[in-house]
């Protein structure tokens, strides 16, 4: 629907003999220079958007008349140009289109009705793990294997590739989902037709990765979203917001020798924690900008997520018409890009005015130094120098264990000694580095020097390269650094997100033994982004992210147990020692190489078939018709009961009664912990329904690449196996107690057994509850468990969006009460009283509780339905239901 343009800012622009019609933000009344650029492309989506229904032009005025007390006052709904999903989310989200067509011809409309409005591409990323490794032969296996797993669920996205309009899959083994986007889906400018003339606006997206944010590196204003919302989003629904804080990070300074992008993200990360901006938009100014390059700028805005900000934001500048020119883009979107921004007032130059921020921090780039982060979160920073003392001090306070157990390895290669500390995995992994030639090409510089002076990485080690795009082993080919990374085991594992997200595969079998046989605090080193608990690998309690040249250097070393700086990672062919600082790059022998290697028409060729893909893809038999057929023997895809039995009606929130808490739960809480990730034990719940189904333990496949199938789903909900629920009577993992019999249960099981008892469910939690992914099954998970309401101290994001999207209520303590200080055991029955008030935003919920010993007390909530929106969604037991409804009339 064409803006009404209230606002009087339709203007035209000619670049090169071609006419666009644009939004100009110069035309409105308002001065907004100084406003923070995210900003700005905020408010022309607003302004090209007003229509009166969806977007209304008193919701513009505040944006259009902003000031750093504007935040939080107002509600905006941002319609994003585009969706970006991967095939981990994106599956889940296709399972939930098929089942809307099917329940649009119940409701008696048109099932080819439910397509995305919105351009959506998803990237097939997710999938692939990494069971063969260190082999010249590794990527073809592992290939081999992901298509045998995960031949359903790819037949079926090629089914909806087919049925739905608007809709494109970049298959498998092509890259991780931000690295392409980043290389080649985003447009920064869209061009669209629009009434026989071209529309310019700017590139805008959500996306079902928290990662998302990277895309902010080149100028696209986009985050991460969970599956749900993502969903209404393609379905045409605006994501509702209140008008967010803004941060402006001024960047000083240039980085020392010896540092990386990594280092540099490990900082900012460590420092905007600290600062606290969760829930705030995040964005990089100052003199240091111009002098940062594309692939930095993309690894800092990656890393949004961990610094707990929703966008990680930089502007449009020259160098962002550099990165689009060297990444093969064409001269035509370049100079759209060009003029548009320019155009508008979006363009940074150093004479730019600097904005005005809500706050602002400063990082200086010539104080960083080398740095990890670990064991257990990004934000756990430690500099090089001190990574021996932080591992020794983590074994002892967080682990409980003191030094000098270890336990012999029966290897290939013969026994081997491992301790706390051995390093079993290391891996070149994940978007935040592989994006960034910079670091690649330094870990094939280590990897040169290592190879050259006789050393090799320790067989313990289980060693992988997985890039994040096809480019990446171009360049590293072209470098001539490729071979030298294979010589030390790092070969190529697959084009994919792989360790980071938990896809580490296997430990070979001697190592496992030697690590339960000694109970070794083992270690992981990755590129990554991620490294909560549990995520990695179940064996390996201590991660550690680092820059890729860092992950080798630790495969060298073989143990978190040394000093970089003073011990030798081993001994030469003349039986010198050889250290760190011998091998390390530096900076000018790897810009030389970024010089020498990087060419824009490698990017041209990978890209130019991406949607077409390698011969498993094409070879699947892709099932036709508007209407999915639903197999009941299918164990990856399942009609989920989310519209079961739905009314075209609406009734209004009832007060919940006699409601007993499935998990109480403490701090930090992440979705990982919540949400069904990595492996599936034969022994869990979900194993035995796959057992049942006739699946044997090695074709389990992860829960990730089974969350089209909602029993999976729901029965590895809450079953992480270091969730620590404070009803579980002392146990890790997935269980809890069900009261009053007094039985200790898998989550699942006395879910199950209080929906029998007619009982609804809580979960009582404490602060930054969801943190993590945007997982959307650590939402409809608890939903289809029974959960009526969550009750913490503090929500993330994008996880208290998600909950309400799937009709889960999110409830905060007032007044600084927790469970612990309202001695709240779990036990006890709730009543959450006040429903009929819960439309007004000021006003509290009453719990009355009943406790075991016959007493009551009560305490109040605090309702975070933040917008109208989330408000209709929650009243209409969540987003689909209210889309769906709307779409039926």
């Amino acid at each position: 629907m064409p803006s009404l343009d209230s606002f009087g800012t339709r203007d035209t622009l000619s670049v090169n003999g071609t006419e666009y019609a644009y939004f100009n933000l110069n035309r409105l009344d308002a001065d907004v220079s100084r406003m923070p650029v995210s900003l700005r492309v905020l408010l022309e989506n607003l302004l090209r958007n007003e229509d009166g229904e969806r977007v209304r032009a008193n919701e513009v005025e505040p944006l259009a008349n902003w000031t750093p007390e504007t935040a939080g006052r107002s509600e905006v709904g941002f319609s994003p140009a585009r969706v970006l999903l991967q095939d981990f989310t994106g599956v889940p989200a296709v399972v939930d289109l098929a089942a809307m067509r099917d329940a649009m011809g119940e409701l008696g409309g048109d099932p080819g009705r439910i397509n995305p409005l919105v351009p959506a591409e998803l990237v097939v990323d997710h999938s692939v793990q990494v069971d063969q490794f260190g082999t010249e032969g590794a990527w073809e296996a592992n290939t081999e294997k992901e298509y045998e797993r995960n031949r359903e669920r790819y037949t079926f996205l090629r089914w909806g590739q087919n049925a739905l309009d608007n809709f494109q899959v970049v298959p498998a083994e092509s890259g991780i989902v931000h690295q392409v986007n980043l290389e080649h889906l985003a447009r920064v400018v869209f061009a669209d037709e629009e009434n026989g003339q071209k529309l310019a606006y700017p590139d805008t997206l959500v996306g079902t990765d928290s990662h998302t944010t990277m895309i902010n590196g080149l100028g696209v204003l986009g985050w991460g979203v969970g599956g749900i919302e993502a969903e209404a989003a393609m379905l045409g629904q605006p994501v509702s917001m209140l008008i967010p804080e803004v941060v402006g990070v001024r960047l000083t300074g240039k980085l020392p020798e010896g540092a990386t992008a990594t280092d540099l993200v490990l900082t900012i990360t460590e420092t905007l924690r600290a600062h606290g901006v969760v829930g705030k938009f995040v964005e990089f100014y100052g003199p240091a900008i111009g002098e940062l390059p594309l692939a930095d700028r993309a690894t800092i805005a990656n890393m949004a997520p961990e610094y707990g900000a929703t966008v990680g934001f930089f502007p449009v500048d020259g160098t962002t018409l550099d990165y689009m020119r060297a990444s093969g883009r064409s001269e035509e979107q370049i100079a759209r890009t060009e003029a548009y921004m320019k155009a508008q007032g979006l363009f940074w130059t150093p004479e730019a005015p600097e904005p005005t921020f809500n706050a602002t921090v400063e990082v200086d780039l010539s104080s960083v130094v080398p740095s990890l982060a670990g064991p257990k979160r990004p934000q756990d920073r430690i500099a090089l120098s001190e990574a021996r003392k932080g591992f020794r001090t983590a074994l002892t306070e967080t682990f409980g264990k003191e030094p000098g157990a270890t336990a012999t390895a029966d290897l290939d290669s013969g026994a081997a000694e491992l301790g706390h500390g051995s390093v079993v995995i290391a891996a070149i992994t994940s978007c935040t580095n592989t994006s960034n030639p910079s670091v690649m090409l330094a870990a094939g510089l280590v990897a040169k020097k290592a190879v050259e002076r006789g050393l090799s990485t320790k067989p313990w080690v289980k060693t992988s390269l997985a890039p994040g795009s096809r480019v990446v082993t171009d360049y590293l080919q072209a470098a001539g650094l490729l071979s030298y990374l294979e010589e030390l085991h790092f070969n190529l594992v697959g084009y994919g997100c792989t360790t980071c997200i938990g896809n580490s595969g296997p430990l070979p079998e001697a190592v496992e033994s030697a690590i339960d046989a000694g109970e070794l605090v083992a270690a992981s080193v990755l590129s990554g982004n991620r490294n909560f608990e549990g995520r990695i690998h179940g064996k390996v309690k201590a991660n550690y992210l680092a820059s890729p040249p860092l992950v080798v250097a630790y495969a060298l070393a073989g143990t978190m147990d040394f000093d970089p700086y003073s011990d030798p990672l081993g001994t030469d062919a003349e039986g010198k020692p050889v250290y760190l600082k011998d091998l390390w790059p530096s900076l000018s022998e790897v810009e030389a190489l970024l010089r020498e290697s990087l060419d824009p028409e490698a990017y041209r060729r990978a890209y130019a078939h991406i949607f077409e893909g390698d011969e498993h893809w094409k070879e699947l038999d892709a099932p036709t018709g508007d209407r999915f057929e639903w197999s009941d023997a299918s164990t990856y895809i399942q009609n989920p009961p989310f519209f079961a039995d739905l009314k075209k009606e609406v009734g209004e929130p009832t007060d919940i009664y006699g409601a007993r808490c499935l998990a109480n739960l403490g701090d930090s809480v992440t979705t990982d912990h919540i949400s069904p990730a990595g492996a599936i034990d034969p022994a869990s719940p979900a194993g035995q329904y796959l057992m049942e189904h006739g699946v044997a333990p090695e074709d389990f496949n992860s829960y990730g690449a089974r969350r089209g199938n909602h029993e999976v789903m729901m029965r590895g909900t809450f079953a992480n196996v270091r969730l620590r629920n404070k009803l579980a009577q002392g146990r890790e993992g997935g269980w809890t107690t069900h009261v009053p019999s007094g039985e200790l249960l898998p989550i699942y099981d006395t879910a199950m057994r209080y929906r029998a008892e007619g009982t609804p469910l809580i979960v009582m939690a404490g602060r930054e509850y969801g943190t993590g992914s945007s997982r959307d099954w650590a939402a409809k998970g608890p939903a289809l468990l029974g959960v009526q309401a969550v009750i913490a101290e503090s929500f993330e994001r994008i996880h208290r969006s998600n909950l309400i999207g799937m009709g889960i209520l999110p409830l905060e303590f007032q007044h600084g009460d927790n469970a612990d200080e309202l001695e709240l055991t779990g036990e006890e029955t709730f009543d959450i009283v006040g429903m009929y008030d819960i439309e007004d935003p000021e006003e509290d919920l009453i719990v009355f509780v009943h406790c075991p010993d016959g007493t009551e007390k009560r305490f109040m909530v605090q309702p975070r339905l933040d917008t109208p929106n989330e408000l209709a969604y929650f009243k209409h037991g969540g987003i689909l239901p209210y889309v769906l409804r709307s779409m039926a009339g």
